[in-house]
């Protein structure tokens, strides 16, 4: 009796039950479709705001500002957010042309940031397949940093416009890279608690594809060090014996450094620069300076190389009977992005594509990879990238016995941010693949249809995976899972800057002094142009006749071989 009165408490509980998750299920379809329908509203509102992420690259373009300097970037990227409502911190951290945009309420709070400064003696008029200066020997963007705003701020302008319809809750938070190219900001910004609340950070990069990855990508932290020698000075002729040369020491922690870089590890990276080298022959110099940037793909080995760098500073100031100090300029941790928001990145890069390049993008990007010799000559990517797996930092043991990290290569700020909060690096394909970096030549499709076209693209993929950031919490909680249980796990995240260091304002200042005023009559003004191709008077794209006969050669040559 008993059996049969559960059995029917079942059968007429069983309609309740099924009731119940048949609307869950609805519940949760729906969910889906209205996230779905708002990224297609914000896919939709990317596209119509073409013109203004066209009109941003190309006025940062031709500002062409170095690190810290970036004024005319500064006042114009807040200004257009002002407008749109954003609260703008100015300032922050100390740094003149640094800022912090917010707009909303609540969690989550996620920043939303790339890089804005140029790349020195790196002046090149877009659209043009060899060298062509607009200023000789000017400053120019030939990394492509003035685009990614663009990128940002098209994207966060159509989910803003979501998120105040739709009443979702949320806090949007745009930044600046400012002297990336020096790594000199984005630690001072942890240091100083700017990242404090965020919740998880999309970085914005220029490539040339469009893609994300998750791990240690295989960069390089480092240490951007000045070492300054003062010694005594007299006539270098009539009393040398009187003098002490501070240029004598850095020249012999050079010479100490070189033959020191035999007996370095695989995975070290250094690089210098004299910065102050005396003022005339005629005087023995009191003053020197040496600029160093030491690279290696651990924190404990990147202190240890600094330190070796140290004791080379220490031997030259004995040597020369001079005294040395030293200034840290910048650093940087290497980098490791978040698989979840990775993830979720990706499935939405895969929806948005490649963008449809035309005969003239092909054919400025071949006559550029032939200029350059570059091993690459097959023009702008057709495939869409994978997304990037870690690269393996596990101890590789060499011949010798020496365990050692596998492999090496550049480095980027955005790593402190990464080791403080979740965080990504979407690429987005707006340079021509296969140049060299941080040359003119990385300058030429950076206000052009290939960069117009790539910032679109990107533009739509990071606005999607910001509406799931949104409106999917397990997203952020299973970022935040991914960062405590294997990423920081064992491993604390401790500041190449002590509490001491001040960013290095005064970089560049002097170079953009001299420039600035040239490059002032070469400002792009949208209200007369459509494009900065436009306003120079450039014919897309320009190629020399040779060019041309390379190009036709190599694809009739392709064209037989695909015959046999």
């Amino acid at each position: 009796m008993k059996n049969c009165t559960n059995l029917l408490f079942v059968v007429l509980l069983m309609p309740v039950l099924l009731f119940g998750q048949s609307k869950k299920a609805t519940k949760s379809v729906a969910s889906t479709d209205r996230i779905e329908r708002l990224k297609a509203e914000a896919v939709a509102s990317v596209e119509a705001s073409k013109v203004q992420a066209q009109q941003i690259n190309d006025m940062l373009f031709s500002f062409s500002e170095l690190g810290f300097q970036e004024e005319e970037t500064f006042k114009y990227l807040t200004t257009i957010l002002e407008k749109e409502g954003f609260t703008i911190q100015k300032g922050v951290a100390g740094i003149p042309t640094a800022w912090i945009a917010t707009w909303g309420s609540g969690k989550p709070l996620i920043a939303v940031g790339s890089d804005i400064d140029c790349i020195p003696k790196a002046s090149q008029k877009p659209g043009v397949a060899y060298k062509d200066p607009i200023v000789e020997g000017a400053p120019g963007h030939g990394e492509g940093h003035n685009s990614g705003q663009a990128l940002n701020i098209v994207a966060v302008l159509a989910v803003k416009k979501l998120m105040e319809r739709e009443k979702i809750p949320g806090t949007l938070m745009l930044w600046p890279g400012v002297a990336e190219e020096q790594l000199a900001t984005k630690a001072f910004y942890v240091r100083d608690g700017y990242f404090k609340n965020v919740d998880a950070c999309i970085f914005t990069h220029v490539a040339s594809n469009l893609g994300v990855a998750w791990g240690d990508n295989g960069t390089t932290g480092m240490i951007s060090a000045k070492f300054n020698f003062e010694g005594q000075a007299a006539h270098a002729a009539g009393a040398p014996w009187r003098g002490r040369s501070a240029l004598d020491a850095v020249e012999l922690m050079n010479i100490g450094w070189n033959y020191r870089r035999e007996h370095l590890e695989l995975t070290q990276r250094s690089h210098y620069v004299i910065s102050d080298g005396g003022d005339q022959p005629n005087v023995v110099p009191s003053k020197a300076a040496v600029w160093y940037y030491f690279r290696e793909r651990t924190y404990p080995k990147i202190k240890a190389l600094f330190e070796t760098g140290m004791k080379m500073a220490e031997g030259a100031a004995l040597m020369t009977d001079t005294k040395f100090t030293y200034e840290i300029l910048g650093s940087a941790w290497p980098v490791h992005t978040n698989r979840p928001i990775a993830a979720a990145a990706y499935e939405n890069i895969k929806k948005v594509g490649l963008p449809t390049w035309s005969e003239e993008d092909q054919l400025l990007a071949k006559a550029t990879q032939r200029e350059l010799q570059s091993p690459n000559l097959k023009g702008l990517d057709m495939k869409i990238d994978s997304v990037g797996l870690p690269v393996s930092s596990a101890p590789v043991v060499m011949m010798g016995g020496q365990a050692m990290t596998p492999l090496s290569g550049g480095s980027d700020d955005i790593a402190d941010i990464s080791w403080s909060v979740p965080t990504i690096v979407l690429g987005y394909p707006s340079n021509i693949p296969g140049l060299p970096g941080h040359h003119w030549s990385d300058a030429i499709s950076m206000a052009t249809p290939i960069a117009h076209k790539g910032i679109v693209a990107g533009a739509k993929a990071e606005a999607m995976t910001l509406l799931d950031m949104l409106l999917k919490p397990e997203i952020i909680k299973d970022a935040w899972a991914y960062y405590n249980d294997e990423q920081t796990k064992g491993i604390k995240y401790e500041p190449l800057i002590s509490a001491k260091e001040q960013p290095a304002v005064y970089l560049n200042k002097k170079i953009m002094t001299e420039f600035k005023p040239k490059l002032e009559k070469f400002y792009y003004d949208p209200s007369k142009y459509k494009t900065y191709l436009e306003q120079l008077g450039i014919k897309y794209p320009t190629l020399r006749d040779d060019q041309r006969e390379a190009i036709a050669k190599a694809a009739e040559k392709e064209k037989g071989m695909k015959g046999k």
